[in-house]
C-alpha cells in the first residue's frame, strides 16, 4: 500500500494496483506533486471501511441497549457484516452495504466522525511520503433526513467538518436523489441556497442518483436547480448518459439547463458531444468506476480519448473509493502506465489534465 498515500482502505482493484506497479518511482513522484482536483467523491461511498466497521460496532453497542430497536434486515445484515469484518472483492459485496452506511451515519455526530476521515482520506499529507491524495476537493452528498436530524441539519454537519480546511482546499456540493419526490428535492435546494447565502461553503448543486430510476425532475425543479445563480451555486449533472439506457431526451432536457459540469457523460451521441465540446462544460471521468461497472470494457475504448482529443476540459476522479478500491493518485497511474496498464500519457499530457481539473472547481466565494 506505500503507492497509495493515506487512504485506509481494502486492497487495491487489480486496475490501479498494476498501473501503479508499473511506474517508476520518478513517475510517482510526479503523479504525488501534482496539484489534483477531486470534483466527483461521494461522502458514503468514501468511507474508510475501518471507520465503517467503528461506527457499527458503536451501533450495536447501542441498539443492544435498547430494548425497543428492532433493525431491518438489510440494516442488520450490513452492520454484522461490518463488525466481523469483511473482504471487498466485488462491487456487488459494497453496495448490499448502503443500507447500513446510511443507517451508522443517520445523527450528527457519527456522521461527523464519517465525514473526518473522508476529508483526512484525500486532503491529509500521507504519514507515508507527506503528500496528500488531492490539493482540492468538492465532497458531494445528498442530505438524509432522521429521527435525529433534519435535511438542513445534515448539510449543515457535513459544512462544519469541511469547513475546518480552508476555502482553497475543501468545498461542498449538495446532491439530489432523481428518486427524491419534487418536494424533498426542492427542500434540499433551499438547504443549499439558505446556507449558502448565510456564508457557508456550499459551491454546486448535483443531479445524481440510479440513472434507471426515474426520468429527470419536472420543469419546476429543474428550473430551481439553475436559479441560484446569483449566489454563484453551480449546477451539476451527475448522470448525463451514464448507461446506454438513458434515453436521449433526458439528456436534451438536462444539457438544456447548462450544467457547469458533467458526470460520466459515457455515451453521449455526436450532438450532445458537440453541445458539449461548444459550451465548454467539464466532463468528470472515472476511469476505475466506468471499467469495474463495465460501461466501459477497457481503456482502449473509454471515451476520455475523445476528450483529449479535442483538448475538451476534464477533471479525473474517484467516485467511490471503498467499491472501486482506488486513490486519486491511482486514477492518474491509469493515464500514465504504459498500455494495456494505462493510457501511456506523457508527463505534460498528465500535468495538463491535472491543470483542467483545478480550473474546473466550482467557485466559493
Amino acid at each position: 500500500m506505500s503507492n497509495t498515500g493515506n487512504s485506509e482502505q481494502t486492497a487495491l482493484s487489480s486496475y490501479v494496483a498494476d498501473a501503479l506497479a508499473s511506474l517508476s518511482a520518478d513517475q510517482l513522484l510526479f503523479i504525488k506533486q501534482l496539484p489534483k482536483a477531486e470534483l466527483h467523491a461521494h461522502l458514503n461511498g468514501c468511507i474508510p471501511i475501518t471507520v465503517l466497521q467503528q461506527l457499527a460496532s458503536q451501533y450495536t453497542s447501542a441498539e443492544a441497549a435498547s430494548s425497543q430497536s428492532v433493525l431491518p434486515d438489510a440494516v442488520k445484515a450490513g452492520v454484522d457484516r461490518l463488525t466481523k469484518g469483511i473482504t471487498l472483492d466485488q462491487i456487488h459485496d459494497f453496495f448490499g452495504l448502503f443500507p447500513a452506511i446510511y443507517a451508522l451515519t443517520s445523527s450528527p455526530e457519527p456522521l461527523a466522525l464519517a465525514t473526518r476521515a473522508v476529508l483526512a482520506q484525500f486532503l491529509d499529507p500521507s504519514p507515508i511520503d507527506g503528500y496528500p491524495q488531492a490539493a482540492y476537493l468538492e465532497l458531494r452528498s445528498t442530505p438524509r433526513e432522521s429521527p435525529a436530524m433534519t435535511r438542513l441539519k445534515y448539510v449543515q454537519t457535513v459544512l462544519d467538518e469541511v469547513e475546518k480546511y480552508p476555502p482553497h482546499q475543501a468545498a461542498l456540493i449538495v446532491s439530489l436523489d432523481r428518486r427524491m419526490s419534487d418536494a424533498v428535492a426542492s427542500e434540499c435546494i433551499d438547504c443549499a441556497v439558505s446556507l449558502r447565502k448565510a456564508g457557508r461553503r456550499v459551491v454546486g448543486i448535483d443531479l445524481c442518483g440510479d440513472p434507471l430510476q426515474r426520468y429527470a425532475y419536472p420543469h419546476h425543479i429543474l428550473e430551481r436547480f439553475t436559479t441560484p445563480s446569483p449566489l454563484s451555486i453551480s449546477p451539476s449533472s451527475h448522470f448525463t448518459q451514464q448507461t446506454r439506457d438513458n434515453p436521449l431526451v433526458e439528456t436534451l432536457q438536462l444539457l438544456s439547463y447548462a450544467p457547469n459540469r458533467l458526470g460520466h457523460a459515457t455515451f453521449l451521441g455526436d450532438a450532445e458531444k458537440d453541445f458539449v465540446h461548444g459550451s465548454k462544460i467539464c466532463v468528470e471521468i472515472c476511469l476505475s468506476s466506468n471499467l469495474l461497472c463495465k460501461t466501459v470494457q477497457n481503456l482502449n475504448d473509454h471515451h476520455i480519448a475523445h476528450y483529449l482529443k479535442h483538448n475538451h476540459p476534464i477533471a479525473v476522479c474517484t467516485d467511490d473509493t471503498l467499491p472501486f478500491r482506488n486513490t486519486l493518485v491511482g486514477e492518474y497511474a491509469l493515464l500514465m502506465a504504459k498500455p494495456p496498464l494505462g493510457l501511456g500519457l506523457s508527463e505534460e499530457e498528465v500535468e495538463r489534465i491535472a491543470k483542467m481539473g483545478m480550473e474546473c472547481r466550482f467557485k466559493s466565494t
